[in-house]
This record gives structure tokens, C-alpha cells and sequence, in this order.
């Protein structure tokens, strides 16, 4: 809103409003007002959970002070969709498709995230929502997202850009360059082109085109690959949300590892908003995908601020209510900048938490029929958890002792910035 005034009010020549004009302000702004809305509103809404008794219910599955946790308020994901929303509502462009796109994401996973705890605690149900429900409502979100992909014409990608040249005539007329060159509305029809291209590393373009996973040529290829693209997009949005979801089990492991992927897909974001930058990198060019940066600011301003009190001990927890927005905010500003393929080593704590899940299951169905009973993989999962049980038979048993909670979520938090420098270092890998 704040940014839609100063638009409006531009032709006045107030000190100062240029600024709205600039990427990077607009990112920092964001963060900060996201970062300090969670931080003075949150003892607010935990005494209120508190009143509410809104608390979570462990079961007790013989970790080292898990009982302790017993009655901490739960549904703070509330908290992160407020905090997401009050930066992005006052800074970014709300006229920006990628942006209606990200806040319909916030809103539509806070609602299936929001109705599970709700089930949860109001309902004294310890499952909450059915899988099949939250499936349902995670893939219904990816087709919107995929149709929208398919059929809009403000979603575009602009090829070639590397043979593009920006004439500038001194270094201040590059920074102005470099900050506004990112508005699709300048480019016409013949400069920019709908596209099942996605960023890929290890080839020379840095280019996969869903297109050659068509069995059809013609019209009839063309269909197909939509098609392709949109299931893929369904995939992604799902796998994310339900891979955080799975992470969220330790005091600030879920808000830690993705405020360091939500730096990455920001940095990603700019860079492929940018014709200079993009050019500069040989990256694909994606006429207003910029605003992008500056939702992901606010989401790890959001974060950031929730750390505050998630950090161990915690004094809140996120929830369902927050962990499932996350993963589809994480999942669909991946897709809209045409990194998903990236997701995989990016986000390699959710992929390997979800995996492990997925290996200790099969593992066990396996074992329980061909020899009467089950045996596990790892002492308990998803994999966090491993490190913290002592005790159970299973085929892993590194480490023998259990690791404090905080020293885990400290490891996965330095692997995670592992993953995301190598991330953006594949920009140059091709």
C-alpha cells in the first residue's frame, strides 16, 4: 500500500519517494517490517494462546525433554502469515501476478495448515486433518498454480537475453539501470515468449524444456507439454509443503532452514527479475519476477522475527498452520522463477527428512512380510529424530548416544547454508 501511494503520488516530487522504485529498498524494507511486526506481536498472541490454552499435545515417544514441551502454545504459524502479510501488503506491488500468486499460496496452505491444528487441539484429535483432506487441498493449490502458469499472459520468460545489450552512459545510469530494469509491462509481445523452460545446472544453456518428455508433436505436443508442466508443478508444491511439514519437529529447525531458503530463492529472484543480471549470468529472464525478492524478504523477515521465540526452548511452536505455508510459499516461488529442478539440493534438509520417512516405512512394511516383523532403517524418523533416540534396534546406529536437541538444529542449520552456497554457485557450473 505504501508503495501503490508513492506511485500515485510521484508526479508530486516528494524527497524520498524515488526510493519506492528500487528493488532493494523495497526488500529491505519488507523484511524489516515483517521481522519487527512478529517480534512486538508475538507475546501478545502467545499470552493469548495461552488464555486460550492452546497448547500442544506430545506424545510421549521417549526423547531427551519432550515431555517438557507439553502445553507450548502451538498455531504460531498464525504469527508468520501476519508477519508475511504485513510487509507484503504495504511494500510489494499487489498488482504483480507473482505476488496475487504468493499471498493466494500463504493463504490457501495457512487455511489447510490452520484447519489440521485446529481439528487437533479444539477437537483433542491427534491426527488432525486426514492425509487424503490435506492432499486434496495441496494439489488443488498446484493446479491453480499450474493453470495460471499455463494460460496467463503476465507469466512470461524473455529468451536471448545474453545477445541483449543495455546502453548506459556512466556508472550512475548502470545503478539506475540495474535497479529498474525489471518491470514486465515495458516489454511488448515479440520480446518475451510463454515457455515450459525451467533452470537446470551442468548444461551449457542452464535451460531443460518440459517439451522433451513429450511423446507428441505439433498441436498435439503442445498440449502434452502443458501438461507435463502443470503435473510437475503439483508435484513440487506438494512434496514442499509436506517436506517442511515433516522438518517441523524441533525447536527453530523448520523456521531456520527456510529463512535460508527463502534467502536464496530471493537472491535468485532478483537476479532473474534483472535483464542486466540475468544477462550478465546467462539465467533466464522473467519481466517482473523481481516483486518476488521482495515477498521472500518479508518471508524471512517473518521467519527471523518467529526465531525470536522458537529458538530453543521454544515458547511457541508453528504448527501445522505454519509449517504447510511455508513449504507452498518455499515450492511456489520456486516454480514462478523457474528454479524447482534446484529444489532438490536447495532444500536438501526437507528432501532428506521426507526420504528418510518414505525409505523407514517401505523398510518396515518389507521386513514385517517376509519375516513376520518389522525392522527400521533408522532408530526413529523423520531423520531428526534418529539423532536423538538411543536404544532401538535399527540397521543405523550412528551416533550411540542421543545429541542435544539445539546442537542438532545448530548442524542442520550449517548444512542447510552448505546446500544454499552450492545452490547459487551452480549458476556458474554449466
Amino acid at each position: 500500500m505504501i508503495y501503490h501511494l508513492f506511485k500515485a503520488l510521484e508526479h508530486l516530487d516528494i524527497p524520498g519517494a524515488g526510493l519506492m522504485n528500487y528493488l532493494s529498498f523495497r526488500a529491505m524494507l519488507a523484511s524489516v517490517i515483517s521481522m519487527l511486526f512478529v517480534f512486538f506481536s508475538g507475546k501478545k498472541i502467545i499470552a493469548l494462546l495461552q488464555r486460550k490454552q492452546i497448547g500442544e499435545e506430545i506424545r510421549d515417544l521417549g526423547l531427551e525433554g519432550q515431555m517438557q514441551k507439553k502445553g507450548t502454545p502451538t498455531m504460531g504459524g498464525v504469527l508468520i502469515i501476519l508477519g508475511i502479510l504485513s510487509g507484503v501488503l504495504l511494500v510489494c506491488d499487489l498488482s504483480n501476478i507473482y505476488v496475487q500468486l504468493l499471498l493466494l499460496t500463504t493463504l490457501w496452505c495457512g487455511a489447510i495448515g490452520f484447519a489440521d491444528d485446529y481439528i487437533k487441539v479444539f477437537k483433542h484429535n491427534k491426527e488432525g486433518m486426514s492425509e487424503r483432506g490435506k492432499l486434496i487441498g495441496q494439489i488443488a493449490l498446484g493446479f491453480i498454480i499450474g493453470l495460471t502458469v499455463c494460460f496467463s499472459n503476465k507469466i512470461v520468460v524473455r529468451e536471448d537475453v545474453a545477445g541483449d545489450s543495455v546502453v548506459v552512459s556512466s556508472s550512475s545510469d548502470l545503478n539506475v539501470h540495474s535497479e529498474k530494469l525489471v518491470d514486465g509491462s515495458n516489454w511488448t509481445s515479440e520480446d518475451v515468449v510463454k515457455s515450459t523452460k525451467t533452470t537446470i545446472p551442468f548444461v551449457k544453456s542452464h535451460e531443460l524444456d518440459y517439451k522433451i518428455f513429450s511423446p507428441f508433436r505439433g498441436k498435439w505436443g503442445w498440449y502434452c507439454k502443458w501438461a507435463i508442466y502443470v503435473l510437475m508443478i503439483v508435484i513440487v508444491i506438494t512434496a514442499c509443503s509436506n517436506g517442511t511439514n515433516l522438518t517441523d519437529g524441533m525447536d527453530g529447525l523448520a523456521a531456520g532452514t527456510s529463512a535460508i531458503v527463502g534467502v536464496v530463492i530471493g537472491i535468485l529472484a532478483w537476479l532473474g527479475g534483472n535483464i542486466l543480471n540475468s544477462g550478465y549470468l546467462n539465467i533466464m529472464f522473467i519481466p517482473g519476477s523481481g516483486e518476488i525478492a521482495i515477498f521472500m524478504s518479508a518471508f524471512v523477515g517473518a521467519l527471523i522475527g518467529f526465531l525470536w521465540y522458537n529458538s530453543y526452548p521454544a515458547q511457541i511452536f508453528m504448527g501445522d498452520t505454519g509449517s504447510l505455508t511455508i513449504g507452498g510459499i518455499i515450492g511456489v516461488s520456486a516454480i514462478l522463477i523457474r528454479k524447482e529442478l534446484l529444489l532438490p539440493l536447495l532444500c536438501g534438509i526437507f528432501f532428506v527428512e521426507s526420504l528418510s520417512v518414505l525409505m523407514q516405512r517401505s523398510y518396515f512394511k518389507y521386513t514385517r512380510k517376509k519375516y513376520g516383523e518389522g525392522r527400521r532403517i533408522w532408530k526413529m524418523t523423520p531423520l531428526h529424530h534418529h539423532y536423538q533416540k538411543e536404544g532401538i534396534p535399527a540397521l543405523i546406529q550412528t551416533p550411540v548416544h542421543a545429541i542435544p536437541e539445539a546442537k542438532i538444529v545448530s548442524r542442520f542449520w550449517i548444512i542447510g547454508i552448505i546446500l544454499a552456497v552450492s545452490t547459487l554457485a551452480l549458476l556458474k557450473i554449466r
